[in-house]
């Protein structure tokens, strides 16, 4: 049942050794880039911390609590997420979760709470949690999985022990990811820099088919390029998609135009399948107006991730008609 990835292992044997002499803090707050396994790696402290009979700290799989881990029934382990992705989390289900850690264990060990992604709480839930963050009780632990460090109030951040979680070893994940896909290391390094180091965000882009809407995605971009599409019929076509998404994927393009502008590399850094296009760019574009439309990218992204709701064809008909006119010739 062993949930803790290769490149937690240094970590891992750090917070055993914690617990071990008894100074495991009440609440965590796990810091990193989405897909590097910090969920995955809150899970496993959760587990272990509830199972009857752990080995090394990690849960042995077999015994009652595991079981009930395994069937999404455990009484003391709680999760609490946006009811809906892309959405924030509200205070009533972060009172109804602290009710709940305020109550006697079930099984009579730890009651634990794993927020994720915490830093989507909106100020209402997240006042609500302060108070338990700072008396939480005898045999509790909370921990706050982020994504986006720089949402989380600061309130909230000091009474955490923080934890950060780096990209792991580029060697490593592509070991990990070509064994988990069942990919090849060749294809499983080109899903690893698109998600900028992230094995398990890969991991799923590739078992998700996200490869599918990138290429509907990219070609769209080409053939704004080639005139065989316009700014407002593309935009009609993917403002139902992960709008998201896909400005992350617009933003990596334009920062491998500008890295090979700038440092006159061979190739670009991200993507490694779209060499040509990149190199096309980085010859055809003036980097003043590079610069400007990868501000603009990450503006509106930005936007998004704080919920301020654009009207999402809007937003891609605009940044298409300037994507277009920054690479018309004069």
């Amino acid at each position: 049942m062993s949930g803790v990835l290769p490149w937690h292992q240094p970590l891992w044997q750090r917070l055993v050794k914690q617990q071990a002499e008894g100074r495991l803090p009440h609440a965590m707050l796990f810091a990193g880039a989405k897909g590097v396994g910090k969920v995955q790696f809150a899970e496993a402290i959760g587990a272990g911390l509830l199972c009857h009979s752990p080995l090394d700290g990690e849960a042995c799989g077999s015994c009652k609590s595991c079981e009930l881990i395994k069937g999404g029934s455990h009484p003391d382990l709680l999760r609490l997420s946006p009811e809906e992705e892309g959405k924030v989390i509200k205070v009533d289900p972060v009172r109804e979760m602290i009710d709940k850690l305020h109550s006697t264990a079930q099984q009579g060990g730890y009651r634990i709470l794993i927020i994720h992604p915490a830093e989507e709480m909106n100020v209402a839930a997240a006042n609500a949690i302060l108070k338990t963050l700072e008396e939480p009780g005898d045999a509790t632990l909370i921990m706050l999985v982020v994504d986006q460090l720089g949402k989380v109030m600061p309130t909230i951040r000091s009474r955490c022990q923080r934890i950060d979680f780096p990209a792991p070893q580029t060697a490593e994940a592509t070991r990990w990811l070509a064994a988990e896909a069942e990919i090849s290391e060749d294809e499983a390094s080109k899903f690893l820099a698109l998600a900028q180091g992230a094995p398990l965000l890969a991991r799923d882009w590739k078992l998700g088919g996200v490869k599918d809407l990138r290429a509907k995605f990219l070609t769209g971009l080409a053939d704004l390029i080639r005139n065989r599409q316009s700014p407002l019929t593309l935009a009609e076509q993917l403002q139902k998609e992960d709008v998201g998404l896909m400005l992350s994927w617009w933003g990596t393009l334009m920062s491998d135009v500008i890295h090979l502008q700038l440092a006159a590399a061979d190739g670009p850094r991200t993507n490694l399948d779209m060499a040509k296009l990149v190199a096309a760019l980085s010859k055809r574009c003036q980097s003043d107006a590079i610069f400007k439309l990868n501000d603009q990218i990450h503006q509106e992204r930005a936007a998004l991730m704080y919920h301020q709701n654009p009207n999402k064809q809007l937003l891609l008909e605009k940044l298409f008609m300037d994507w277009k006119r920054l690479t018309q010739t004069d």
